[in-house]
C-alpha cells in the first residue's frame, strides 16, 4: 500500500497535474476530493470528462466513471462488483487507489483507447426497432463506416511509424524544384537552338503529331493488353465450367432415372426428418433452456441455506422416484412387458436416425467448409495471378514445358559461368595493359626531359583530339540536313501506317462511345435516386438517432438510480448488521464478550480523555500560580549575570594596571583585594 501511494503521489506532481501532494496529505482526502483526483485523471485520458463532480450529483458520477472505466476495459482486483461499485460512489481509497495507478502506468495507451471509442464504440439498438424497413440496412452501413474508419487508423499509424520525416521531403522538393528550373532553362536553350533552324516550325509539327501518335499507340497497346487479360480470365472462367461438367457427368455415369430419384426420395425423407423431427426437439430443448435461465435470473440471490434446501428437495424426489420405479416393476404385467421390448426397439432405432442425422450434419457442415476453403484458396491463388489449378493432360504439358525450360535454364547458366570466366581474363589482361602503359609513359617522360621538349607528347595527343572533333563535328554537320530529311519521310509513312491501322478501331469505337454516352445518362439518372433516397434515410437516421439518444439516457438515469439505491441499500444493511452486533453484545451474559462493545470502549476512552484534561487543568493552574515569582527570580538571576560580568570586566582592567607597574603574576593591591568580594 505504501508503495502504490507513493507512485501515485509521485505522478501527480508531474505534468499535467502539478499536485504538491504528500503521503500524509494525499491519504487524509475526503472521499469526494478522492474521486476529483480520479476525475482529473480520466479528463486527461478523455477531455470530454473534464468536469467539477460537485456539479453534478453523485449517481450520475458514478455512472460516468463506471461507463468510462468500461471504455477503458479495466477490470477490478476483486469479484465482488457491487463492492466495486459502492466503493466508487462512496470514493473509498482502497478502491480508487488501484484504479489510478492503473490510469498512470497506462496514459498513452488509454488515451488512444479513448479516442477510437469514440467512434468504435457500436450503438445497441433494440431488437423490435431493428425489424423495420430501412434500419438493418442503415446499421450495415454504419458498420461498414466503422471498419473503414478501422483501416484508415491503422494506415495513419503504419504512416506515422514509417520513418518520414518532413525535413527530408521538403529537402527532396527543393531539389525537384531546382532540377525543374534546370530542365526549364535546358528546354529554352534547345528551343533557341531549334528556332535558328529554317524548317524547325515543320519539323515541331512533325514531331507533336509523333508524338501524339506514339501516346495513342501506347494506349492501343494498353486497352489489348487489358482486353487478352479479360480473355484469359475468360477462358479460365470456361475451363473451370468445362471441368464441373466433365464431373457431373462422370458423377452421372451409370446412372438411371430410378437411382437418381431413389437418391432424390433418400435426401427428401433425411430433410423431412430433420425438419419434423429433430429441429422441433431441439427447439424445444432451447426454449425450455432458456425458460430454466430466466427462471434462474428472476429469482433472488440465494445463499448456502436456499442451496442446502434445494439439495436436500432434489434428494427427496430422486428417491420418490425410485421408489414409483420400483413399484411399478413389482406389479408389472406381461402384456406392459411385449410392448416394453417393441419401445425399447423404438427407442433403439429413433436412437440410430438421431446419430445418423447427426453424422449427416457434421459431414455436410465439414463439406460446406472444405468448399468454402477451397473457393477461399482459388480466389488468392486469382489474386496472386497463379490461375487455375492444372490437372491430367494439361499438368503434363505444363510439367514438360518446364523441363525444356530448365535445360535451357541450364544452358543460359553455363553461357553465363563462361563468360564470367573470360570477364576476370580480360579485367586482368586489362589491368596488365595498364601497368605497362604506365610504364611507357613514365619512360616518355624521362625521354622527353633528357632531350629538352618536355610536355610534346601531350600537345600531340591534345591536337590529334583537336582535329578528330573537328572532323567529326564536319561529319556531323553534313549528316545533320540528310538526317532530318529522313526522318521527315519516315514519321510521314509511320504516320499513314497508323491511320490505317486505327481505322478499323475508330469505327469500332464509335458504337462504343454512344452506349457509354447512354450509361453515363442512366448513371446519372440512378445516382440522383440514389442521393435522394440516401437524404431521406438520413433524415429518418437522424430522427431515430435522436430517439435512441433520449432512451438511452432515461436507461443510463434508471440504472444509475438503480446502482446508488443498491449501494445505499448494501450501507444500510451494513450498519443494521453493526447495530444488531452492538445490541446482541450489549444484551449478552458474557461479561468478558460485553467489554468488547463499542458503548464501553468509547465510555473508557472518554473517561481516559476527561482524566487527561484534568490533569492538564491542574498543570495548567500550577503553571499560572508560580508564573509571578518564576519571572521574578528569571530577573535576579539576569541582574546576577550582569553583575558578575561587571566584576569580570573590572578584574581585567585592573589585572592589566598590576602587570605594567611591577607586581608579581597573580597579586592584587590589598584595596582591590577587599574590594573584589560580592555581597548577596
Amino acid at each position: 500500500m505504501s508503495e502504490q501511494l507513493k507512485f501515485i503521489v509521485h505522478e501527480l506532481a508531474k505534468e499535467p497535474f502539478n499536485k504538491k501532494y504528500n503521503l500524509i496529505s494525499f491519504d487524509s482526502l475526503e472521499s469526494i476530493q478522492l474521486l476529483q483526483v480520479l476525475n482529473d485523471i480520466l479528463a486527461v485520458v478523455d477531455p470530454k470528462q473534464q468536469i467539477d463532480i460537485r456539479e453534478e450529483s453523485s449517481d450520475q458520477t458514478a455512472i460516468r466513471i463506471f461507463h468510462m472505466l468500461r471504455v477503458l476495459k479495466y477490470k477490478p482486483p476483486t469479484e465482488d462488483v457491487s463492492a466495486f461499485r459502492s466503493g466508487i460512489v462512496q470514493g473509498d481509497k482502497f478502491v480508487i487507489y488501484p484504479i489510478l495507478e492503473w490510469l498512470f502506468r497506462r496514459i498513452p495507451e488509454l488515451k488512444k483507447r479513448a479516442y477510437l471509442a469514440h467512434f468504435l464504440f457500436k450503438i445497441d439498438v433494440p431488437a423490435e426497432i431493428m425489424q423495420e424497413d430501412q434500419i438493418p440496412e442503415l446499421y450495415s452501413q454504419y458498420e461498414e463506416l466503422m471498419e473503414q474508419f478501422k483501416e484508415l487508423h491503422k494506415q495513419s499509424d503504419n504512416l506515422k511509424n514509417s520513418g518520414y520525416n518532413t525535413t527530408e521531403i521538403r529537402k527532396d522538393i527543393s531539389n525537384m524544384e531546382d532540377e525543374k528550373e534546370q530542365l526549364n532553362k535546358r528546354i529554352e536553350r534547345l528551343k533557341r537552338k531549334v528556332e535558328s533552324h529554317p524548317n524547325s516550325q515543320t519539323m515541331m509539327n512533325v514531331a507533336r503529331n509523333l508524338r501524339m501518335e506514339r501516346d495513342k499507340e501506347k494506349r492501343l497497346a494498353e486497352q489489348r493488353q487489358e482486353q487478352s487479360t479479360l480473355i484469359q480470365h475468360e477462358e479460365q472462367k470456361i475451363r473451370r465450367l468445362q471441368q464441373q461438367l466433365h464431373d457431373t457427368r462422370q458423377a452421372g455415369v451409370g446412372a438411371t432415372p430410378q437411382s437418381l430419384l431413389q437418391r432424390l426420395e433418400e435426401e427428401t425423407r433425411t430433410n423431412k426428418y430433420i425438419v419434423t423431427e429433430r429441429l422441433p426437439k431441439d427447439l424445444m430443448a432451447r426454449k425450455k433452456t432458456l425458460q430454466d435461465l430466466q427462471k434462474v435470473v428472476a429469482e433472488p440471490a440465494m445463499g448456502q441455506s436456499d442451496l442446502d434446501r434445494l439439495l436436500s428437495q432434489i434428494q427427496e424426489l430422486n428417491t420418490e422416484i425410485n421408489q414409483l420405479i420400483e413399484k411399478r416393476m413389482r406389479t408389472g404385467d406381461p402384456t406392459d412387458d411385449k410392448s416394453s421390448l417393441f419401445k425399447q426397439q423404438a427407442a433403439i432405432i429413433a436412437h440410430k436416425k438421431e446419430a445418423a442425422v447427426t453424422l449427416y450434419r457434421e459431414i455436410r457442415e465439414d463439406y460446406n467448409r472444405t468448399m468454402q476453403e477451397l473457393d477461399q484458396k482459388r480466389d488468392v491463388v486469382k489474386e496472386s495471378g497463379g490461375g487455375e489449378v492444372l490437372k491430367g493432360e494439361d499438368f503434363k504439358r505444363y510439367v514438360n514445358k518446364l523441363r525444356s525450360k530448365s535445360t535451357i535454364y541450364k544452358k543460359k547458366r553455363q553461357e553465363i559461368a563462361e563468360l564470367r570466366a573470360e570477364y576476370g581474363v580480360l579485367s586482368r589482361t586489362e589491368e596488365i595493359l595498364r601497368n605497362r602503359d604506365e610504364n611507357i609513359n613514365q619512360q616518355l617522360e624521362l625521354l622527353e626531359n633528357k632531350k629538352g621538349v618536355t610536355g610534346y607528347r601531350q600537345t600531340q595527343d591534345e591536337l590529334e583530339k583537336v582535329s578528330s572533333v573537328k572532323s567529326g563535328l564536319d561529319e556531323r554537320k553534313g549528316k545533320t540536313l540528310e538526317d532530318i530529311s529522313d526522318m521527315v519521310q519516315r514519321l510521314t509513312r509511320k504516320i499513314a501506317e497508323k491511320k490505317t491501322a486505327l481505322a478499323p478501331i475508330i469505327k469500332e469505337l464509335r458504337p462504343m462511345r454512344q452506349k457509354s454516352q447512354e450509361l453515363t445518362a442512366r448513371h446519372e439518372e440512378k445516382k440522383q435516386a440514389y442521393d435522394t433516397a440516401s437524404a431521406g434515410m438520413e433524415s429518418n437516421m437522424s430522427k431515430l438517432e435522436q430517439e435512441v439518444r433520449a432512451y438511452r439516457e432515461e436507461v443510463t438515469q434508471d440504472e444509475g438510480r438503480y446502482h446508488y439505491l443498491n449501494c445505499m441499500i448494501n450501507m444500510l444493511e451494513i450498519q443494521q448488521q453493526k447495530v444488531a452486533d452492538e445490541m446482541k453484545t450489549y444484551t449478552s451474559s458474557d461479561p468478558y464478550a460485553r467489554k468488547k462493545t463499542f458503548r464501553d470502549i468509547f465510555q473508557r476512552k472518554i473517561q481516559e480523555q476527561e482524566n487527561l484534561g484534568k490533569g492538564l487543568r491542574e498543570q495548567q493552574k500550577t503553571v499560572r500560580e508560580s508564573q509571578g515569582p518564576s519571572m521574578r527570580q528569571m530577573k535576579m538571576w539576569k541582574d546576577v549575570q550582569r553583575l558578575m560580568e561587571c566584576k569580570l570586566r573590572c578584574y581585567d582592567q585592573t589585572g592589566g594596571i598590576a602587570g605594567s607597574t611591577g607586581m608579581g603574576y597573580g597579586e592584587a593591591p590589598p584595596a582591590m583585594l577587599e574590594e573584589d568580594r560580592l555581597v548577596m
